[in-house]
C-alpha cells in the first residue's frame, strides 16, 4: 500500500481558528483532489472504469474519487471510398482518475479489477501537471474527428467517388483540418487542380 505519513492529534475549536487566523490552513482545507493515471491490462480500459464507478458506490467514496474518464477521439478514415468513424482511446492501456489521494482511495483504485497500477515511481502515484491535464481535457469530446493522413504530396491516387470518380492525379496540397486534398487531375488536356475529401482517393 502506498507510504503515507499518518496525522496524529486533536486541536479544540480555538487552537483551529488561531492557526487559521495566522494563516496556516486547517487540515480539512488542505485537501485537494488532483488527476493520477493508472494502468490497466490491454483491451480493459472501459471495463476498468465501469468497475470503478461501481467501487466507488458500494464503498461510498464518492467524496473522494470524482471523475474516471478514458479518453478517446474520433478518426475519419476511408473504405472503398466509404467515409467511416471509429472512435480510438488516446492512451490505450491507461485510464485517469480525479481523486483526493490517500490510504483509502488509493486502496479502491488499486484493487479495482483490472487495474495493474498507478504511474508513477515505485509505488508513489504522481498526480498530472495542470498543463498537462487542462490539454487532455480539451482533446475530450472533440465533435468533428480528425482525419487521418494517409497520403504523401506528389503521391499518385485514383478518384473513387464524386463527380471526377476513376480520374488519376498527384497529391498536390494536403489539408489536415478540413480533410481535403488537392489532386492534379488531366482534364481537357491540361492539369487541372480539384479539391477532393480523403474518403473519395485511393492509394494508386
Amino acid at each position: 500500500m502506498m507510504n503515507t505519513e499518518a496525522k496524529t492529534g486533536t486541536k479544540n475549536g480555538m487552537e483551529e481558528v488561531a492557526e487559521n487566523e495566522n494563516g496556516i490552513e486547517s487540515e480539512e482545507s488542505q485537501v485537494k483532489k488532483d488527476w493520477y493515471v493508472i494502468h490497466t491490462y490491454a483491451g480493459y480500459e472501459k471495463r476498468v472504469m465501469t468497475n470503478l464507478e461501481r467501487r466507488v458506490d458500494s464503498m461510498d467514496m464518492k467524496d473522494k474519487i470524482f471523475r474516471i474518464m478514458v479518453p478517446t477521439e474520433k478518426e475519419i478514415t476511408s473504405r472503398s471510398g466509404q467515409k467511416r468513424t471509429v472512435e480510438k482511446k488516446v492512451f490505450p492501456g491507461y485510464v485517469l482518475v480525479e481523486m483526493v489521494m490517500d490510504d483509502d482511495s488509493w486502496y479502491v483504485v488499486r484493487n479495482t479489477p483490472g487495474v495493474t497500477g498507478f504511474v508513477g515511481p515505485g509505488s508513489k502515484p504522481v498526480p498530472l501537471s495542470e498543463k498537462e491535464i487542462i490539454h487532455i481535457l480539451r482533446s475530450v469530446g472533440v465533435v468533428e474527428g480528425k482525419p487521418r493522413i494517409d497520403f504523401d504530396l506528389q503521391q499518385v491516387v485514383r478518384v473513387v467517388s464524386g463527380p471526377f470518380k476513376n480520374f488519376e492525379g498527384k497529391v498536390e496540397e494536403i489539408n489536415s483540418e478540413k480533410g481535403t486534398v488537392k489532386v492534379s487531375v488531366s482534364m481537357f488536356g491540361r492539369e487541372t487542380p480539384v479539391e477532393l475529401e480523403f474518403h473519395q482517393v485511393i492509394k494508386f
